[in-house]
């Protein structure tokens, strides 16, 4: 025997050996490794990185937060809708009387009262409330009725001058009512569009419904307005001035199948009015 070998090495050489060329490759230290504890070695390490690999999505975040239209907000204020309204019954007691219904002053004279009744059975700066009162959900509704009602007699009147070529007895005298009455029409649909919207402003501030009506480009992506954002009566107003000056929908898509039909409704409103106006304002021009 060479006493030079350290002791031992040749045992644990050839325990390592004695499985019948199951061995793998020894490692620096001369202890040779198994094929088995080899394999396992490898799975180990292919789990590690298979755990790493793992999308996002599997990886424990943070709870998703709900969109736009589901996260309770502050309200809007009502200053916006309050001036629109007033600039409304200005425009119907602007309209001759022989476009009204008579007597000329008593469906402005209704809508005033009934905003005054909303001012005075909700005077809070903002639209938003613990809970909802029918009775103002029912006057509400009732005041963009009557604004509807009288500017559609007032169209309907308007129309029938135009078509048996009567009318304003000159051109700039047209263009001043037709331009009431086209006025108008967009500021009753802006009420209607911000009424229904998801049940209107006081729900919108809840956020109580699953799905909205309207989709505005704030409601599509995160960091284009602040987390709490939510549609205002002007947003609702300017939908109803682009509908009815391009005669389609925007930067604004209709959702539900109410806002469909009522934006197709006020482009056809719309479109009549400006055409008919236009063509015999030329021909009293020529």
């Amino acid at each position: 025997m060479d006493e030079s070998k350290p002791p031992g090495t040749g045992d644990q050489i050839s325990s390592g050996n004695s499985g019948g060329g199951d061995s793998g490759p020894a490692d620096p230290g001369g202890v040779t490794v198994s094929q088995h504890e080899l394999t396992e070695l490898l799975h180990r390490r292919l789990d590690r990185l298979e755990r790493l690999l793992e999308p996002v999505s599997k990886l424990p975040t943070e709870p998703e937060q709900p969109p736009a239209w589901r996260q309770a907000t502050e309200g809007e204020q009502r200053w916006a809708a309050g001036v629109t309204v007033l600039i409304a019954i200005g425009l119907q007691l602007f309209l001759p009387p022989r476009l009204t219904i008579h007597p000329h002053w008593i469906l402005p004279a209704l809508e005033l009262v009934m905003m005054i009744g909303l001012v005075a059975f909700n005077p809070h700066r903002r639209l938003r409330l613990d809970r909802r009162s029918r009775l103002l959900r029912t006057l509400s509704l009732s005041l963009v009725a009557a604004i509807s009602l009288a500017n559609g007699w007032s169209a309907v009147k308007l129309v029938r001058e135009l078509l048996h070529s009567a009318g304003a007895p000159n051109a700039l005298a047209l263009l001043g009512t037709a331009g009431a009455v086209w006025a108008t029409n967009v500021i009753a649909f802006a009420l209607w569009y911000w009424e229904w919207d998801r049940g209107g402003p006081v729900a919108r501030a809840l956020g109580t419904k699953d799905y909205p009506d309207f989709l505005f480009p704030q409601m599509q992506q995160d960091g284009l307005a602040p987390p709490d954002w939510e549609p205002a009566f002007l947003d609702y107003l300017y939908v109803a001035f682009t509908n009815a000056t391009a005669f389609s929908p925007t930067d604004t898509m209709p959702l539900s199948t109410w806002a469909k039909l009522l934006m197709s409704l006020q482009s056809v409103v719309s479109l009549l009015t400006v055409l008919l106006v236009v063509a015999r304002a030329v021909n009293i021009l020529q």
